[in-house]
């Protein structure tokens, strides 16, 4: 019983954390939040911060020298920017009446004739109600409201106060992010050796990596993001200069600042110069070119440059930094939105190196994906024959024909195996799945792979002069169709070798055969067997074989077996009692690369009998 309850919460715990730690972010935000911006500039500053301190900078004065850059930076394109603004908001009220006329001009004569008919019904039910109160014979007296005496005093201070918290607010936030990022700076190492002691000595080894791995993350989206933001901002810029928009320069920057606001800061970043543009141009071109303009820098920016640098860099794939940003958005409200990549990538990597939140990085990242052959036994489950062939067709492209079968073809053909032997899939459902696996070996007969000039393959034939006229391999399957269908890839991959190959069934393998085979001394035996339940059936065969060609060689396929220590080749041989076979191997490429081993070597003389 306890050990069920701790297997139960060793499956529910890490969802259990997760919704503790969800509740901490929301309960916590008004600390985690200028944390995160801070522990952000922190990732963004430090690389400039160990390029001075690598000048032998010490380390107080390299954070005070990066610190006043930055500000003095930020503080310049603020001030430039709200000035700006400003003379854009004076000049704007002079446009109004040109504004006002474009609008009315979209306006169609239907869309007014339908303005004038409901003006026109709200006017009818305005007389209709005023009829009918003048034909009341009793009015009903108006009720008399009750008068509340306000302190003026209080209302003026309680006003001001209010009116002080909203500037003081952010200015506090803002300091508080100031003074955390300069702590991050100063006492990084710290703040590293406390993670490392809270993770535990056993793990610090794995914990390096995840520290180092989340800070070049970070500091890679950063300084892409900024790149991108610039590079955005520049071209938006310039095509606003050539479209005659004026003061082209602020709208370009506000653009490139407003994309560190993801999804919603690239449409407000446009709505300001298309706002201009109605206004001082009496035609509908430059606002529809400024419209253009913003499409094509979007589209551009968001399906092809982001996704290469940000995806790869990250390790976030684009659906999951959507429903991140929501995530974010809906927990912290602007700052989660600004701050949902950094956070989750750190929810990325955490994924990655603790196994209990192992579900984060297969939820987020962008290398969790189906393997090729669980993506082929996938779409043979939903029945799909066609696609299951194109994803072998896919993964056979420039490879030879054995790697498809040892990586794809037979291990698909064990989860059927194992789960045709547990029940799961029936008699009909796995007929389909043999019936189309040997449908697509049949179709690779006379596959061949594209040679590479220099390069050799496993399927490369003998050479002449090291080939034995008397030399051949005879392919046995121990039982079932799994067993049939993994001996025709065995003999398929030595027949393109050049290797003489004889494909027989458990069943045809009869004395006379075994007789005229021990005349045959180089004759390679092979038994194909596909586990979980292969080897009694495998062992019986070969015992068999041993029996009546006692010189010859004998080899087990047991294809696909577990990588398990205490399953070694040798200790499986020694399972097999006195009918042992000469080797024990686990790939078709292990099989191919021996038979061609021993064809090259000296051939053996045929036994006497007395």
């Amino acid at each position: 019983m306890s050990h069920a309850r701790s297997t139960e919460f060793s499956r529910v715990g890490p969802f259990l954390v997760l919704a503790v730690t969800i509740l901490i972010l929301f309960f916590a935000r008004d600390l985690l939040v200028p944390f995160a911006f801070a522990l952000t500039l922190a990732f963004l500053l430090a690389p400039a911060v160990g390029r001075l301190e690598s000048r032998r900078v010490p380390r107080i004065v390299a954070v005070a020298i990066t610190g006043i850059v930055a500000l003095t930076i930020l503080g310049g394109v603020g001030y430039v920017v709200a000035r700006q603004l400003l003379n854009v908001a004076q000049s704007l009220p002079g446009y109004r009446l040109s504004i006002q006329q474009k609008i009315a001009s979209v306006h169609s004569p239907a869309e007014q004739s339908l303005e004038k008919a409901f003006t026109a019904v709200q006017d009818i039910s305005g007389d209709l109600a005023t009829s009918a109160g003048n034909a009341t014979p009793q009015q009903t007296p108006t009720q008399v409201q009750p008068v509340r005496v306000i302190d003026p005093d209080r209302s003026q201070l309680e006003y001001t106060t209010e009116l002080l918290m909203r500037f003081l607010r952010p200015i506090g936030t803002f300091g508080v992010v100031i003074v955390f990022t300069i702590y991050l700076l100063m006492k990084r190492e710290d703040l590293r050796h406390r993670i490392l002691l809270l993770a535990g000595i056993g793990r610090i080894s794995l914990m390096t990596q995840a520290l180092q791995d989340a800070a070049t993350r970070i500091s890679q989206y950063l300084l892409f993001q900024a790149a991108v933001n610039a590079a955005y901002g520049i071209l938006f810029g310039c095509g606003l200069f050539l479209i005659g928009v004026p003061n082209a320069t602020l709208w370009g920057v506000i653009a490139g600042l407003l994309r560190i606001v993801p999804y919603v800061g690239t449409a407000t970043g446009v709505i300001l110069p298309l706002v201009v543009s109605l206004a001082i141009f009496s035609s509908w071109g430059p606002p529809l070119l400024v419209i253009g303009l913003f499409l094509m820098l979007e589209l551009t920016a968001t399906n092809f440059v982001e996704p290469w640098l940000f995806s790869s860099r990250t390790g976030i794939s684009s659906l999951a930094l959507l429903a991140m940003a929501i995530f974010w958005a809906l927990l912290w409200g602007w700052p989660g939105l600004i701050l949902s990549t950094p956070l989750t990538v750190c929810m990325v990597v955490l994924g990655r190196y603790v196994p209990q939140m192992s579900f984060l990085h297969t939820l987020l990242g962008t290398d969790a994906e189906l393997s090729a052959e669980a993506l082929f036994y996938e779409r043979l489950l939903a029945m799909d024959q066609q696609e299951a062939h194109a994803v072998a067709n896919r993964f056979l492209e420039g490879k030879p024909l054995v790697q498809l079968y040892d990586s794809v073809l037979i291990p698909a053909l064990t989860l059927v195996e194992q789960d045709r032997h547990q029940g799961i899939l029936d008699e009909v459902r796995s007929n389909f799945f043999f019936l189309s696996i040997g449908e697509l070996v049949a179709e690779l007969t006379d596959y061949r792979q594209k040679e590479i000039p220099g390069s050799t393959s496993p399927n490369t034939p003998v050479p002449n002069y090291a080939r034995q006229s008397d030399f051949a391999v005879v392919c046995i399957s121990a039982s079932d169709q799994a067993d049939e269908l993994t001996t025709h890839m065995l003999v398929q991959v030595m027949e393109q070798a050049s290797h003489q190959t004889l494909h027989l069934s458990a069943g045809s393998v009869s004395t006379e055969i075994l007789e005229s085979l021990a005349n045959e001394p180089n004759t390679v035996v092979f038994i194909s067997a596909l586990p979980p339940f292969a080897f009694s059936q495998a062992r019986s065969i070969c015992q068999r074989v041993r029996l009546h060609l006692p010189h010859n060689r004998i080899v087990i396929g047991l294809w696909n077996t577990p990588d398990d220590p205490d399953q070694t080749p040798d200790l499986t041989i020694e399972r097999f009692g006195n009918g042992k076979p000469t080797l024990i191997v686990t790939t078709l490429a292990q099989a191919l690369q021996q038979v061609t081993q021993w064809r090259q070597q000296p051939a053996r003389n045929p036994p006497i009998r007395m």
